[in-house]
């Protein structure tokens, strides 16, 4: 379940925002290292295991002895996604995944990357809470995703927590908030 969930969460989070409706004229330099800026919320988004510590996500799911590992890096040139994931195990099995995707060199409205991600999944609703707004979806292979959007330093900046279909809005939202404070 471990790579299901840590390939779900690396394709929700780079095909979020590869839809029509954002721009798609980064320049073919966006891969190339940028200054950083001059917010934690830049290096901190690179390392989505400081911005929702394993503890966090012990107290919000009820679950004890929870560990969190860095997960894969995923960057896609095509759309500009850089997008770095923890993942956090429960006794050896997946009990989910936080994923930060930073969009760099794209212009782009967090409402609209989320409108994005609601046109794109099906059955999708609309959760309270977030400024620039969050969606949650259940999807086929039976994982629940909230995922919420802002800009960091001028850039789009996707976050999502992924998990077992049986968490709900209310349990993955302080997750995600929390992420997005942290940045």
């Amino acid at each position: 379940m471990r790579t299901l969930v840590v390939a779900f969460v690396a394709f929700a989070a780079l095909t979020a925002c590869s839809s029509g409706d954002e721009p798609s004229k980064a320049p073919s330099s966006s891969a190339a290292p940028k200054p950083a800026p001059s917010t934690n919320a830049a290096a901190a988004s690179l390392d989505p295991c400081k911005l929702l510590p394993a503890e966090a996500v012990s107290k919000a799911l009820f679950l004890d002895n929870l560990t969190a590992v860095p997960g894969p890096v995923q960057d896609n040139a095509a759309n500009g996604g850089k997008a770095r994931s923890c993942e956090y195990q429960h006794d050896g099995k997946a009990a989910g995944a936080l994923a930060v995707t930073r969009y760099e060199g794209k212009k782009g409205k967090p409402a609209e990357m989320v409108a994005s991600i609601k046109k794109a999944k099906p059955g999708s609703k609309d959760v309270p809470g977030f400024p620039d707004g969050a969606v949650y979806y259940v999807d086929e292979q039976k994982t629940a995703t909230l995922a919420a959007a802002e800009l960091v330093a001028g850039t789009p900046v996707l976050v999502n927590y992924t998990g077992p279909a049986k968490l709900t809005p209310e349990q993955l939202a302080p997750l995600v908030k929390q992420a997005l404070a942290a940045g």
